[in-house]
């Protein structure tokens, strides 16, 4: 099977194409026919070597942890699912990522996909829609009527968070760029800011949650829009306890953990007309679509999601 890997870290030039065995299912697991995968900020920082130490990979590593398409066979234990099902997963995080025609999951992490639901649109959600969920449940257990704001909402984990607060209940604003306005407020916030037009903490008060993407300044300064007991989550970096303190405030930061059944609800939400992927940009699962794709990724300027067609 082809499959685009790195045999070192290093610049968008180490990826490279590479044929590999077809993998093989243990008891639990499946063999998925790749269809669609997208791209994740870790892809590119996984790459670049940044985060080696969190996660120690055995090189030759194959990037990317979102999928989408349809079962080619099944290990003797798995029970829910049966070859032919069209399914999408985040895989568990191991050297033999999605960037391939083909990929084992664990059974636990599968969902089902809705025919309606095409695979482009399904692979661009697992990673991203499920840390926007776990960020406003897991963590902060969102409420219906909260105020919640979301920073970087034109981007992969920010727009679904958009979506999945206005679903339940919350009343939702979010930072952008201008030039992303139009199709941002089409994800129903109740307050767009072009952050380089207006300073959020100006406008903003009392809220009850803050989504942190960025991190830095913007991490410190999202306190001060928040009530005293209210909830800053951050995907970015670990907030500052001794601030969060002061300002009366539960912080913290979430790092993945994929579930299978969260995956389930997002795939019902689509169903529903509740949760549409924005993909901004698609490449082919070549050498070239995949360093352009990270190029893409890494100027932090993508609209919405980056998906590589396979």
């Amino acid at each position: 099977m082809k499959a685009i890997v790195i045999d070192q870290y290093g610049g968008r030039e180490q990826l490279v194409e590479r044929q590999l065995e077809s993998p093989q299912p243990e008891s639990n697991q499946v063999v998925l026919e790749m269809k669609a995968t997208s791209i994740n900020p870790i892809d590119w920082k996984v790459r670049e070597g940044y985060m080696k130490e969190a996660l120690p990979l055995e090189f030759p590593i194959t990037l990317g942890w979102d999928a989408a398409g349809v079962i080619k066979e099944v290990g003797l234990d798995v029970k829910g699912f049966k070859v032919g099902d069209r399914v999408f997963a985040r895989p568990a995080t191991t050297h033999k990522g999605t960037y391939a025609e083909e990929v084992v999951v664990d059974e636990h992490l599968l969902a089902h996909l809705p025919e309606n639901i095409p695979f482009q649109d399904a692979a661009a959600v697992p990673l991203a829609g499920l840390t926007a969920w776990q960020c406003l449940f897991d963590f902060c257990n969102m409420q219906e009527g909260e105020k919640v704001l979301i920073h970087a909402g034109s981007g992969g984990v920010g727009h679904y968070a958009i979506q999945i607060a206005k679903a339940f209940g919350a009343h939702v604003a979010t930072t952008a760029s201008g030039k992303n306005r139009s199709w941002v407020e089409e994800l129903g916030p109740d307050r767009f800011i072009d952050y380089k037009e207006e300073d959020f903490t100006e406008v903003l008060e009392d809220y009850d949650i803050v989504l942190d993407t960025l991190g830095g300044d913007i991490q410190s300064e999202s306190y001060r829009v928040l009530k005293e007991g209210g909830r800053l989550v951050s995907i970015a970096q670990p907030p500052n306890e001794e601030e969060a303190s002061k300002y009366g405030v539960t912080a913290g930061f979430v790092f993945l953990d994929p579930k299978g059944e969260q995956l389930a609800k997002l795939a019902d939400m689509m169903v529903n007309g509740q949760l549409t992927s924005v993909i901004g940009h698609q490449f082919d699962l070549t050498e070239q679509g995949l360093r352009d794709a990270h190029e893409v990724s890494e100027s932090h300027h993508a609209k919405g999601k980056i998906v590589i067609n396979i």
